[in-house]
């Protein structure tokens, strides 16, 4: 497949970015600083402005999917959601965060008295993202939230997949990053989540 990643450059988006080259797609990497992009096979750095919403649509027209891995709090959804429409993609990966994901009936991880205070605007953002894709109906989108803790690690293969509740062991709430990249990878190639979100965890 041919894929645009916005985000190619950071934790989350430089491993999905070695997932896809591993399983042989095509990647158009979309990064502020290209010298921060993994060189390899069949990738293609991009440096754009992701503020610029013509600029990104071009970039992105004519990919099979778009992938976004990029802080909510540094693109608007508005901004990012109508660029992948505009392009003429129609299959959009969100990596989501954790914050909006359920601790119990009613009550998400963000409303929890013990949440850090340092990550809460990040987390808003995020949900406020999930809301508007929840809203849209142009796009075949899916939103991956981590688990609360989302880290470098190993890419095991060994995990499990929820819905909207966060998903916890023994050991707490917990994904890598590598093993991220493998189930939202999973989710391109074998779509199991069109216009809904998931989870996944240890």
């Amino acid at each position: 497949m041919n894929i645009a990643l916005i985000g190619a450059s950071g934790n989350a988006g430089s491993r999905i970015l070695a997932e896809l080259v591993r399983r042989n797609h095509m990647v158009t990497a979309i990064a502020r600083d290209t010298a921060r992009i993994a060189t390899a096979p069949g990738v293609r750095a991009v440096g754009i402005d992701l503020h610029d919403g013509a600029a990104l649509a071009d970039v992105l027209r004519g990919h099979d999917a778009v992938i976004s891995s990029v802080h909510f709090l540094a693109s608007g959804p508005d901004a990012l959601i109508e660029a992948v429409k505009a392009s003429g993609v129609r299959r959009y990966l969100v990596v989501g965060g954790a914050g909006s994901l359920e601790v119990a009936p009613g009550q998400r991880l963000i409303d929890s008295p013990d949440f850090p205070a340092a990550y809460r605007d990040e987390a808003l953002a995020g949900a406020a993202f999930l809301d508007k894709l929840r809203g849209e109906t142009d796009l075949d989108w899916t939103f991956l939230s981590p688990s609360a803790v989302f880290a470098p690690g190993e890419r095991t293969g060994t995990f499990r997949l929820g819905g909207d509740a966060l998903l916890t062991n023994a050991n707490g709430s917990s994904i890598s990053f590598e093993d991220y990249a493998i189930a939202l990878v999973d989710e391109l190639e074998v779509p199991a989540h069109i216009r809904r979100r998931f989870t996944v965890g240890y």
